[in-house]
């Protein structure tokens, strides 16, 4: 079957610059994710092999030439390791475990290379990843926030400390597996009977269970509950970031939490817009002015500027304000502001007016300081 293009995978075009690329990855990638309730481990992995070719110049490059071909891929066909992909006996002599999930053919190749059941039963739990939003004013996401954020979800039992046993009471061995974490089952097949070990549903691979569960969480060692988290929001941040706090997501019995994940999303300004660092405005000025030449008083996020406009100033020209742009995350120092100046002219003159502005014209060009916002 033939692989799906990488840049469909992500949905996004083939002109698609480094931080679109990033941005796409990181929702699919929380839409995704396997610890995730809802999640895909194979749309998950499909997409996370997708973001490693598309993020390095050179291997993108020999994506775009030669298609999969091109970054070791393969585009379909035979010829290639029968057991490249799952786990198997590798084409370098190398040995992998099989693993084709809970009570499947890996029970089965369990029992004869070494039983994975044990060790999916030993491997530590994790509680599930969250995924939430957290909205923005323009100012906030320049100069970074911190911002309480309330929550509901699984949380450690307060009673029990996570142990799902009610304190005072000791842990006791299972009576279902005896203390082995295993319970053995016959399956039919077309070989006969084959002895087959499972995690036991009782205690869940641990050998033991409470003496006496839980009153608070019935042994089930977290509970819902509504918690507040402050969170500090970086200076910079742009709408569509992703911010992951580890080990802030849903709590599980006897493991580690899952990851938060904050997606930010940024409320329109009246006044401004943004690119990466820069900040953008625009503003009017009437053609006289234009023409002799005045100051401007400007808003930005730092306050009021004011600018100086040239005599004889065209509609559409820039002027860049250093250092009243976006701080930079990753580096010092802040982008600029960009004031593109919009030259108003009018377009009906009455004979008196036309006789005002010639007259305006020949005083030899005196400023004057207007506010173009009024504040």
């Amino acid at each position: 079957m033939a692989k799906r293009d990488y840049y469909d995978i992500l949905g996004v075009s083939k002109s698609a610059s480094a931080d679109e690329i990033k941005k796409a990855f990181r929702k699919l990638a929380v839409k995704y994710h396997p610890d995730k309730a809802g999640g895909d481990e194979t749309k998950f992995k499909e997409a996370s092999e997708a973001y490693e070719v598309l993020k390095d110049a050179s291997k993108r490059q020999r994506y775009d030439q030669f298609g999969h071909a091109g970054v070791g891929g393969s585009s379909g066909g035979g010829g290639g390791n029968p057991f490249e992909g799952f786990g198997g006996f590798g084409g370098n002599g190398q040995s992998f475990q099989f693993d084709f999930g809970d009570g499947g053919l890996g029970d089965i190749f369990g029992n004869f290379f070494g039983g994975s059941q044990r060790q999916q039963a030993q491997r530590e739990r994790r509680g599930s990843d969250v995924a939430t939003e957290l909205e923005l004013t323009f100012e906030e996401a320049v100069f970074g926030v911190e911002k309480p954020m309330a929550l509901t979800m699984e949380d450690t039992c307060t009673h029990c400390k996570g142990a799902a046993a009610e304190p005072g009471y000791d842990l006791k061995t299972c009576d279902g597996c005896k203390g082995s974490g295993q319970q053995m089952r016959v399956m039919n097949t077309l070989f006969g009977q084959i002895q087959q070990a499972v995690i036991c549903p009782t205690c869940e691979g641990r050998g033991k269970v409470p003496a006496k569960v839980c009153t608070v969480c019935r042994g089930k060692g977290t509970e819902k509950r509504r918690q507040t988290i402050n969170l500090k929001v970086p200076a910079g941040v742009d709408d569509g970031a992703t911010i992951r706090l580890a080990g802030r997501g849903e709590a599980v019995a006897h493991g580690t939490k899952g990851d938060l994940y904050i997606n930010i999303k940024v409320r329109p300004h009246k006044l401004f817009t943004r690119e990466n660092e820069l900040i953008l405005s625009e503003v009017h000025m009437p053609m006289v002015d234009a023409a002799l030449g005045a100051e401007l008083e400007v808003q930005t996020v730092d306050g009021p500027v004011t600018i100086e406009v040239p005599a004889g100033t065209q509609s559409g020209t820039d002027f860049k304000l250093a250092g009243h742009g976006v701080p930079r995350i990753r580096s010092t120092g802040r982008g600029d502001h960009i004031v593109t100046v919009h030259v108003d002219t009018p377009t009906k003159l009455t004979k008196k007016q036309k006789q005002m502005l010639q007259e305006f014209a020949g005083q030899g060009g005196k400023s004057s300081k207007r506010s173009v916002f009024g504040l």
